[in-house]
């Protein structure tokens, strides 16, 4: 070859071979510090494609899982609902059983009348207010709001205000109004009354509307009177509850001043309900007395409830869960809903030997209802939990299929960087050398 000052071919060929032995070390660094054999598409741009559907998949599978892990829970929730509704049954039974008996009077029978209406409400109560993050489980929620003058100005019950001693109205879950069967409301009220009454006594009375229906309770507020030994001053606070509407008032000390304006003309026509200048305020109508219901918050048993257990959009992606209500409407009234319920059996259920003897058939049947119910909740459960094995399983699979599509066998690429970094070391020393030809030429020019 012949020697020249211009080129130097040598010198070339080295540089070349140390950038392409520097290149292939670059990208065999960057995979063994992802972790990743394919870093970008030039490197598999199939291997990619396919790898990032299967990580997507797996992600999703993940998020299934927690699906099925959050609808396990909450049928567990309606479960012990259940159980607890089940108790009460055993000891409505028991009630039952002890009324029919002839060595009882009509006095004793009374008192476990009591007790068996008492626990039927609790049906209802429990029913109402199980829910898992909002969603009722056994029954519809009683979940209303108030159009209430207070809280906005164009609503009701003006004089149900604080310069009448009333600071708010709460209401519970359990409601009078959750008995309601249809979604308008906005025809459901209460009026609330304070009266004179023989004696002495003061009483205030709510009397609650559904659809037509009423329903009234009476507390004796006789002790807010100005001496009394509930009487309120000023800063003074308190509740009055009416449990059987599912009703609570936050009274102030003005209250006081509005029963002692009632108690001193003792003839009713000062009346809260009544006066249209209710305690000698001009502008202050107490007849403004009637709340109705704003709206229905719509919390409502549903009829099934679907659970994503894929990571698909398709049918199979989907479980639905059908959930039964338990509610002393629904518990007796058999499995085509046409016999007599807990609730048909009325205010008197246990009163007498014959109505007892009815319920003990209505109460064995309401539990042969429960454990139908019951038994849907295990039945789902189980396919759920299947449905978590099978996730489980798809999920280790997926995620094999990723890995050996895209993880690096560190090993290997180890073995192949070790060779590369000495390409580089050969690249680097060949080329010093490449670079001291020219020094030859020197000597010739000495």
């Amino acid at each position: 070859m012949a020697l020249n000052i211009i080129s130097n071919y040598a010198a070339n060929v080295a540089h070349r071979n140390l950038s392409a032995s520097d290149t292939m070390a670059t990208r065999s660094l960057s995979k063994l510090s992802s972790g990743t054999r394919v870093v970008s598409a030039r490197d598999d741009a199939a291997s990619m494609a396919i790898g990032a559907r299967l990580n997507a998949t797996t992600e999703a599978l993940k998020t299934a899982s927690v699906n099925v892990g959050q609808a396990n829970s909450m049928l567990q929730i309606a479960d012990g609902g259940m159980a607890t509704i089940d108790n009460i049954l055993v000891r409505m039974k028991t009630l039952s059983v002890q009324a029919s008996s002839g060595n009882l009077s009509d006095t004793e029978r009374g008192f476990l009348n009591d007790e068996f209406v008492q626990l039927r409400e609790e049906i209802d109560r429990i029913a109402s207010s199980t829910n898992f993050n909002g969603i009722q489980l056994l029954g519809d929620g009683g979940d209303v709001a108030l159009d209430f003058a207070d809280l906005d100005a164009g609503g009701t019950g003006a004089a149900l205000s604080a310069v009448n001693g009333f600071d708010a109205i709460a209401i519970t879950d359990n409601n009078y109004w959750a008995t309601d069967t249809n979604t308008d409301i906005t025809d459901n009220s209460f009026t609330v009354d304070i009266n004179y009454a023989a004696g002495g006594q003061v009483i205030m009375t709510v009397a609650a509307t559904v659809d037509g229906d009423n329903r009234t309770q009476s507390i004796d507020v006789s002790d807010y009177i100005t001496g009394g030994t509930k009487v309120m001053s000023a800063g003074d606070k308190d509740t009055l509850s009416f449990d059987e509407l599912g009703l609570s008032f936050s009274i102030n000390s003005n209250f006081t001043a509005s029963v002692d304006s009632i108690n001193a003309d003792a003839t009713g026509a000062s009346d809260f309900g009544t006066d249209t200048q209710f305690n000698g305020g001009a502008t202050n109508n107490s007849t403004a007395n009637t709340v109705t219901m704003a709206a229905d918050n719509g919390q409502e048993l549903q009829s099934s409830i679907e659970f994503q257990v894929g990571g698909g959009n398709t049918a199979n992606d989907r479980l639905s869960i059908t959930l039964n209500a338990v509610d002393s409407d629904t518990l007796g009234a058999g499995a085509l809903g046409t016999q007599t319920s807990l609730q048909d059996l009325g205010a008197n259920a246990i009163s007498t030997a014959a109505s007892a003897q009815s319920a003990v058939e209505v109460v064995t049947r309401a539990i042969d209802d429960l454990q139908r119910a019951r038994a849907a909740v295990g039945t789902s459960q189980n396919r759920l939990d299947f449905a978590g094995q099978n996730l489980a399983t798809t999920q280790e699979n997926t995620e094999s299929a990723r890995s050996t599509l895209l993880d690096l066998d560190v090993a290997a690429e180890m073995t192949a960087f070790t060779s590369k970094q000495i390409l580089v070391q050969s690249g680097v020393a060949m080329l010093a050398q490449a670079n001291q030809m020219p020094q030859n030429l020197l000597r010739l020019l000495q």
